[in-house]
């Protein structure tokens, strides 16, 4: 038979455990499928026959710490399978345990009260299930080996400060009545490589910050609309009302000395 082309550029794309596999090229006239080759476990396919270039594999490496490789298997439809050996290529090792990337946490409450800054945050899921079928956390799987580190600052200011935990809150001392930034990332410091995770998002308190910064300046546009106009008024009503009073005064003047018959 003729020689199909094989997988070439294969990768693993892995954050909180979830692994996805890619490579190329687009097959034309032939399919793909996907074998999971671990050190002591079953040889799992997935993405059989498929014609695209990437497959889902976080359900063949539940053993998180076992280390595998991917053979991706250049494959005839079936009616033109002349039994030989389909042509593979193999990709890299990867041990999801110590590869997979920490995905960001979520602040999930936050409060400056006089000196101490509180930052209250949630762990990244995985595609993993428990029994109960809830989602396992990635501190269920790393356990210890996984620590966070607040990274806060004075709010325009560039000097930053970091503190670590294993817990799921931090308490700092902060100078009070100025406004803090932070933001939280998870770290494995038993690792070679993607031991820093990835940030959670920045999120600023606003203690103590004038009102300009609280509402910014459509609320000074604002009062500046409504200044102007009672400014106005005060000028322009007594100006309207004086002339009427004139008017009148005229008015009356005129009238009365229609009557004296001058």
């Amino acid at each position: 038979g003729h020689e199909l082309p094989t997988a070439v550029n294969i990768t693993w794309s892995s954050i909180n455990f979830k692994t996805i596999l890619q490579w190329q090229p687009k097959p034309s006239g032939y399919f793909y499928t996907v074998e999971i080759h671990g050190q002591t476990s079953d040889i799992k396919r997935k993405c059989i026959l498929t014609s695209e270039t990437e497959c889902d594999v976080t359900d063949a490496l539940r053993s998180v710490k076992e280390t595998y490789t991917a053979h991706i298997l250049s494959v005839m439809p079936a009616e033109m399978d002349n039994f030989e050996e389909p042509l593979s290529a193999v990709s890299e090792k990867f041990t999801p345990y110590s590869q997979t990337v920490i995905g960001k946490p979520e602040i999930k409450d936050y409060s400056q009260k006089g000196s101490k800054l509180n930052v209250v945050f949630k762990d990244p899921l995985t595609p993993y299930i428990f029994p109960n079928g809830s989602f396992q956390s990635i501190q269920d799987i790393f356990q210890h080996d996984l620590e966070y580190k607040l990274y806060y600052w004075k709010d325009q200011s560039s000097g930053k400060k970091d503190v670590t935990t294993k817990s799921h809150n931090f308490e700092v001392s902060v100078d009070s009545g100025k406004s803090y930034c932070f933001y939280v990332q998870g770290i494995i410091p038993s690792r070679r490589e993607n031991r820093i995770g990835q940030e959670s998002m920045v999120l600023c308190t606003s203690v103590g910050r004038n009102i300009l910064d609280e509402y910014g300046t459509e609320v000074f546009i604002i009062l500046g609309v409504i200044a102007v106009a009672v400014i106005t008024l005060a000028i322009v009503l007594p100006v309207v009302l004086c002339k009427r009073k004139k008017a009148k005064k005229a008015r009356a003047v005129r009238e009365k000395e229609l009557l004296n018959g001058v």
